[in-house]
């Protein structure tokens, strides 16, 4: 199919959890994933791994430990206040989604596993107290260098006419799902993707308006624009 434009990407990339089972050519899963791999990482450090997982029989195992951690998600989100800007039916059609996600992950045709490989810790005293706050912190901002290869997935797969959903459920049985793939130890897992044709409507994505949610200069100054 004819690919869309980036704005028109991000605009209508929504959370799509209800995937169709019809097989994805690995050709477009490789164009996806070479999109990703041009994100921007912290000192070019390339420290990425995409895993790939096709098997029905790793879906099945994968999406076992999936749909557990969800019945764990589900029991948080019913204790989490609602959100002043969601409605009680815009709340039960998410968590409806999401469920249906957590039944159904095994039968999307490809999961992206996307982790990071971990620097081992320096040994005491080997580095200065000053470095050593500065690594606290580097551990702590792990997350931008592999979340933006994820956003480039989801474009991705928005422009192909594939759907995903940046889910992070799967890390409640991370150890159980890392020896589904015999993920080394030294690896960390960020998001798992499903990824298919999506068997949901593709509308624009809804959001507060800019203004709600910027300030110009300083707290409390809303944005003009």
């Amino acid at each position: 199919m004819e690919e869309i434009g980036l704005f028109d990407a991000m605009y209508t990339a929504r959370s799509i959890r209800r995937l169709k089972t019809d097989p994805v050519p690995d050709e477009l899963i490789t164009k996806i994933l070479d999109v990703a791999i041009r994100a921007p990482i912290g000192g070019n450090s390339q420290n990425w791994l995409f895993v790939v997982i096709k098997d029905p029989a790793q879906r099945k195992k994968i999406g076992e430990y999936y749909r557990r951690g969800g019945e764990m998600a589900l029991k948080m989100y019913a204790e989490r206040e609602r959100p002043a800007h969601v409605t009680q039916a815009g709340r039960e059609q998410m968590l409806a989604s999401a469920n249906h996600l957590f039944q159904h992950l095994s039968e999307a045709p490809v999961l992206i596993l996307v982790c990071l490989e971990s620097s081992p810790p320096p040994t005491p005293g080997s580095v200065s107290p000053e470095v050593a706050q500065t690594l606290e912190w580097l551990d702590r901002m792990k997350g931008s260098n592999i979340f933006p290869a994820v956003q480039n997935i989801i474009l991705a797969c928005r422009a192909l006419g594939l759907g995903t959903v940046l889910t992070t459920v799967h890390s409640l049985f991370e150890d159980e799902v890392k020896a589904v793939v015999g993920l080394p130890k030294e690896f960390e897992t960020w998001a798992l993707m499903p990824i298919g044709y999506p068997a949901e409507d593709l509308a624009r994505v809804k959001r507060l308006p800019v203004r709600k949610v910027t300030c110009l200069d300083r707290y409390g100054n809303p944005w003009p624009g």
